[in-house]
């Protein structure tokens, strides 16, 4: 099983990724544009951040690229591999959040990353990681088999078992402990992969890129002229609070990049845009509000429920 990576291979298929998905966002919005700033790590490494602001159907969009590295790897990396603690390493990636204008589209997440750590005298220790997830205000059971599906098929060439197994990784890792309840309905998320050695791997990382847009397009083209009003902007902007808590309490990839030394304004810019909280917010029994609570926001196989929900 070959195990030596070819790195820049990684490194031009995630700027390829993110020249790819930044045309069709801004395509898909066709108003406004982004902005992009190139940034350097002072230890080591840097990237390219890209940003829509807005526009009309996205009110903010952050497109990631990274490639840090350094002397030893940061304790949320190590903490899953401790015997790597104090090696070298490199970590890249693309990541990117959207958070629409319209309540109806939902926001949606990508990440692809690479990582590698060395040291002198030893073999070098790799792995991948990422996937994508959805996260509806409300639920169109249409969108989410849509999306379920599409999941599937990025996994299938490489293995009938993985699409459950890492949507049952999702499903756990997109789970608000302290609300003790899901971010979203979920999708792929998978981490220190090599399976099948590096070329395998990193074929279904390009698969998994790959099919981001063929997941998400669709669903955003379906929903982002739906007539909306006063009360369901406010649900979008509370239930954005779930996805703030999320980033800033759990996720290993925000606390990777703070502890490595990367760019904030980077990092903090998956954030959305408008947010509010609501004390103790129980929305009223009936309500399409309350069928996001009831029918979407719980695990369940999506792919083979029948496809109907909120119009």
């Amino acid at each position: 099983m070959p195990s030596t990576p070819d790195i820049q291979a990684v490194r031009q298929y995630l700027l390829e990724l993110q020249d790819s998905i930044t045309t069709a966002l801004r395509q898909s919005d066709g108003g406004a544009g982004f902005r992009q700033d190139s940034w350097e790590r002072p230890d080591g490494g840097g990237g390219r951040t890209r940003v829509m602001e807005g526009g009309m159907v996205f009110e903010q969009c952050c497109i990631n690229y990274s490639h840090v590295f350094g002397n030893a790897l940061p304790p949320s990396a190590s903490a899953q591999r401790p015997e790597l603690a104090g090696r070298r390493f490199q970590a890249m990636g693309v990541s990117l959040v959207c958070h629409p204008q319209n309540p109806y589209v939902p926001s949606s997440h990508l990440n692809v990353r690479f990582f590698i750590a060395e040291k002198d005298g030893a073999d070098p220790v790799w792995w991948f990681g990422g996937g994508f997830d959805l996260t509806p205000y409300y639920g169109f059971m249409e969108d989410v088999i849509h999306w379920h599906r599409n999941a599937r098929a990025a996994c299938a060439p490489f293995g009938d078992d993985l699409y459950p197994r890492f949507k049952r990784w999702c499903d756990d890792y997109f789970f608000i402990r302290h609300r003790n309840e899901p971010r979203g309905i979920g999708g792929l998320f998978f981490d220190d992969f090599d399976q099948g050695g590096f070329e395998q791997a990193f074929g279904l990382v390009r698969s998994v890129g790959d099919h981001y847009l063929t997941g998400y397009i669709p669903i955003v083209n379906r929903r982002w002229a739906k007539i909306y009003g006063d009360r369901e902007r406010a649900f979008q902007k509370y239930r954005r609070g779930r996805y703030v808590e999320f980033n800033l309490v759990q996720d290993r990839g925000t606390l990777f990049g703070l502890q490595s030394g990367g760019r904030t304004e980077s990092i903090l810019a998956s954030m959305p845009p408008e947010v509010s909280w609501r004390y103790d917010y129980r929305p009223e029994p009936g309500t399409p509000e309350a069928e996001l609570y009831e029918h979407f926001l719980v695990v369940r196989d999506w792919i083979e429920e029948p496809e109907q929900g909120a119009d």
